[in-house]
């Protein structure tokens, strides 16, 4: 199967015929990629930190990575530009588990200290700025997302137990964010346990 880099194929829906081959698909998404980027490029923000379409396409596919929902993608991007302005680390999980599995697989467990602490390129927690090559191959809602992104205040975002995620501007507004998620979760677990059957967890008996 033909080598591709990280980054080079735009998601679409394609069609294709009986005799084409693998590489003539993968052509024709390359192609679309370059395309789209090419497009949005020249409609980008101006005041945008990002100075090249490598830079975005390496930031959007964090976007991507983040959150499945592509209305979110906005505010996702616009937490990271702001982190870029402020010269922030922006401290993504996604670029953890890609600097351990390069997407290849699924990490297969909790993300660890140590994990943080690790001293990849890719790790946003260990370095400032972006990651030298795309996490994955971002859509165009992300793309479009971190070339024109939205004006807000927002530096912070922790998944919100609700299958979304709460934004906030300050450390404070964060903490409690968190704060909120965690008692949300040990209720969740608190109440699975006390649903589970007491025969199912009597042990050594």
């Amino acid at each position: 199967f033909p080598v591709t880099i990280e980054g080079s194929l735009l998601p679409e829906t394609y069609f294709y015929s009986y005799n084409d081959t693998k590489l003539a698909v993968i052509k024709r998404m390359q192609d679309a990629m370059q395309r789209k980027v090419d497009e949005l490029w020249e409609k980008r923000d101006p005041t945008t930190p990002l100075k090249t379409k490598e830079e975005a396409l390496i930031l959007a596919s964090i976007v991507e990575k983040e959150t499945g929902i592509e209305s979110e993608r906005p505010k996702v991007a616009s937490v990271f530009i702001n982190r870029l302005r402020k010269g922030m680390k922006l401290q993504s999980d996604p670029t953890i588990i890609y600097s351990f599995t390069f997407g290849n697989k699924s990490l297969e467990r909790t993300i660890r200290i140590s994990d943080i602490q690790n001293n990849s390129p890719f790790n946003t927690y260990h370095i400032y700025g972006l990651p030298p090559t795309p996490i994955c191959n971002p859509g165009l809602a992300s793309i479009k997302a971190v070339l024109n992104p939205i004006q807000t205040d927002f530096l912070f975002f922790v998944a919100s137990g609700r299958g979304d995620h709460s934004f906030s501007a300050t450390i404070q507004e964060h903490n409690a964010n968190v704060a909120r998620y965690r008692s949300l979760m040990q209720s969740r677990q608190q109440q699975n346990q006390s649903n589970t059957p007491e025969a199912s967890i009597v042990t050594g008996k």
